[in-house]
């Protein structure tokens, strides 16, 4: 059902227009500085979750879940306790 959901997602994401989509996988923990991409970057968590740090807000989703990063927009991320694995599609 799991690998159902994540054929899914890949699909929506390449209908929407994202060339290139992949899954990433982080352990637990793992932490990510402030930082930026050039372009526009979604986020799909398929395992896990992950803590979101944008604009002086910070989130934590959970499987199923999207958030898109602009471009140019300064994010910090922390994988959860058990780690996380999610999808990306960049424009």
């Amino acid at each position: 059902m799991a690998h159902l959901k994540e054929t899914e997602f890949k699909e929506q994401l390449s209908r929407q227009g994202f060339s290139r989509v992949y899954v990433w996988q982080d352990a637990a923990g793992t932490f990510y500085p402030e930082h930026t991409h050039e372009r526009l970057i979604a986020h799909i968590i398929l395992d896990g979750e992950m803590t979101l740090s944008m604009r002086g807000v910070a989130k934590t989703y959970h499987v199923g879940e999207r958030f898109d990063v602009p471009a140019g927009a300064v994010h910090a991320a922390r994988m959860g306790p058990e780690g996380c694995r999610y999808l990306i599609g960049e424009e």
